[in-house]
Order: C-alpha cells, then structure tokens, then sequence
C-alpha cells in the first residue's frame, strides 16, 4: 500500500485490520522513509493538468494528494487502498489541505468503482500483495483507458534491503522465522522483474520496462535516533508482532541487539541510515 512498508510477511497480512492499524499508528516515520522512492516515482511518472489517476494502495494518501496537485482542477486523483482506518486519515488530510484527492475503500482486486475510466495508474509499494495477482491485475486494468499507463514501485530482492535484511538477521538470532515464499504476496512478491512482466502480460499490459532506484532509506523516517527506529519497527513490522509473542525476556534481548545495529548505522542529522533498493515500474493497457 503507499503503503505497505515492505514488511515481512510472517503470518499473511491483514492489511484490513491489524497490519493497517500499525500501518496508521506509525503513518508519519513510514512515509518519511519511503518518501525518496515515492517521489522518484512521481517524477517518473510526470503527471499532466487534465489525467485522471488512480492510485492504487494509497496507504495514508500521501502520493494521491501530490498526483492531485499535479494534475489540478481539471484532472482527478483517486486513492484506493483496502484498510478503511487509512482511507479514513486519507480523507482527513486532504480535507486539510483543501485538495480535491478523493479515496475510495475497496479491494482492488474485486472492485468496481463507480469512476470514469482512468488515464493512468500509480502504485507506490501497493501492488505486491494481491493472492491472485494475474486476476487482481486483470481488474484493476477495468478501471483503465485503452493505452494507459502505469507506474508502479516495487521492491527489489531482499539481499539489496539491508534496512530488512540486517533487522531480520538481528531478530532470527532471537527467534525462529521462516524464510519467505518465493513469489507470494508481501513486500518482495515482484523482486523478480521476469515474474512481475508474467503477471503484467497475464493480466493484459504491454511494454513492461523499469529503472532501480537505490541508496540509503531512513528507518522510522527521516532524523530517527536509534531509539525511535527501535521502537518503529517494534510496533509497525511484522517482527514485532513475532517478537511480542516470544515474551518479554527474548523481546528485550532482540531490542538491545536491535539498537546497537541502529547505532552503528546512525548519521548526525540523517537518521538510522541503511540500504535500500526498488524497481520503478513502467507499462501500457
């Protein structure tokens, strides 16, 4: 979702319930960190007065309300995102901010939305989660003009995440988790390009290309000390989740390890800064 961190999928999420209240409890440091990647992707996509878009997994609304300012009066920007505690946020911030973004709550995979169809369509982080994703994509596509275009940004593979890689390491020191399905819906459902051109071409896109965007990513948003990017991904990961449940002794222990790590990757004035890597997705109905 605009979302969706790029947490790993430990039990399947429930972006509708659980996984969406972490998401809302901690919206402002996950979009500060994912913030870089998203406007790499809203210049990619170079959004034009007058299109209509549709963002799809629009989490906190964040990147539906900058495709609205680029696209103004005359263009529309949906959100649709399926946890309704984030559309509700959503809704408040573009009320705040006088922005003419509209978000809809709905499963984009069954969906029909009661809309013009769209000139384009944006995923920030949001499309890696579907079960069925050729038949998500399929309906999704429903929404779409003959000869729109998408842009979506999708997580590359894991060895290129430390801000996951190394958290994960620290937390299987403490914990047994398994390594993650290949191909199933979470964060690194589509770090193989290959797979996700099967998916697009099922579901009938075309001209499938993409770009990696690389660099250094903020845990817990920009300017976190250690201790704020402990306690972020405490509460808002799926390892948090795993660690609650293993009981206080060995969360304890996990968050000490988990601070020295912060620590060492701390930078004065930056945040917790560590590894990251996405493809920005392009393709055509």
């Amino acid at each position: 979702m605009g979302g969706a961190s790029g947490t790993e999928p430990l039990k399947g999420e429930d972006w509708a319930g659980e996984m969406g209240a972490r998401w809302l409890a901690s919206l402002d440091r996950f979009e500060g960190m994912i913030a870089p990647i998203g406007a790499a992707l809203l210049e990619q996509a170079a959004y034009q007065p007058g299109e209509r878009v549709l963002d799809l997994g629009c989490g906190g609304g964040a990147t539906t309300l900058a495709i609205a300012e680029a696209v103004g009066p005359d263009g529309a920007a949906v959100g649709l995102d399926i946890a309704p505690m984030l559309i509700d946020a959503a809704r408040q911030r573009a009320d705040a901010a006088g922005s003419n973004a509209r978000f809809v709550c709905a499963d984009a995979a069954s969906a029909t939305l009661d809309e013009p169809p769209f000139d384009r369509l944006f995923s920030r982080f949001g499309s890696m989660f579907f079960a069925e994703p050729i038949a998500a994509f399929t309906n999704v596509k429903a929404t779409l003009k003959p000869g729109a275009r998408v842009d979506l940004a999708v997580w590359a593979n894991p060895r290129d995440n430390l801000w996951m890689m190394e958290v994960m390491g620290v937390v299987r020191r403490h914990i047994e988790i398994p390594p993650a399905t290949p191909r199933a819906p979470g964060p690194f459902a589509f770090e193989d390009l290959g797979y996700l051109e099967e998916v697009l071409t099922g579901a009938g896109f075309s001209g499938m290309a993409a770009e990696a965007y690389a660099g250094l990513q903020p845990v817990g948003g920009a300017g976190a000390s250690p201790d704020a990017a402990v306690d972020f991904v405490l509460a808002s990961m799926a390892v948090g989740r795993a660690l609650d449940e293993a009981g206080e002794e060995i969360r304890s222990a996990a968050r000490a390890d988990l601070h020295d790590l912060f620590t060492r990757r701390h930078v004065a004035g930056e945040g917790v800064m560590m590894g990251c890597k996405a493809w920005l997705v392009r393709a055509n109905v």
